[in-house]
């Protein structure tokens, strides 16, 4: 699992990519604050080599909390800028700052 910040001069846009190793996977998707917790929204798409893979423009300035959804259990991001207890899910959601 790793995430990826790339920040753009010209716009208040970073572009951040989520990638998650599912080998034995059929489906994975990223879901946070920055699209409503929806995961066709934040769909992965599969590499060969089994790895999950995206890159959103996320606004600047900003902390999100999100999770990845693997094949329906939602699973943290080992490499996330910090945690937070969330009490609607009984559970720790990643943050990212951006």
């Amino acid at each position: 699992m790793a995430l990826k910040k790339q920040f753009v001069k010209t716009k208040p846009v970073c572009k951040v990519t989520f990638s998650i190793d599912a080998k034995d996977a059929s489906a994975a998707a990223v879901v946070g604050d920055f699209n409503n917790w929806n995961a066709q929204e934040g769909t992965l798409s599969k590499l060969k080599n089994g790895t999950f893979k995206a890159t959103y423009d996320l606004v600047k300035d900003a902390i999100y909390e999100f999770k990845y959804v693997i094949d329906g259990t939602y699973v943290n991001e080992p490499e996330a800028d910090s945690y937070k207890w969330n009490d609607f899910a009984g559970s720790e959601n990643s943050v990212l700052v951006v």
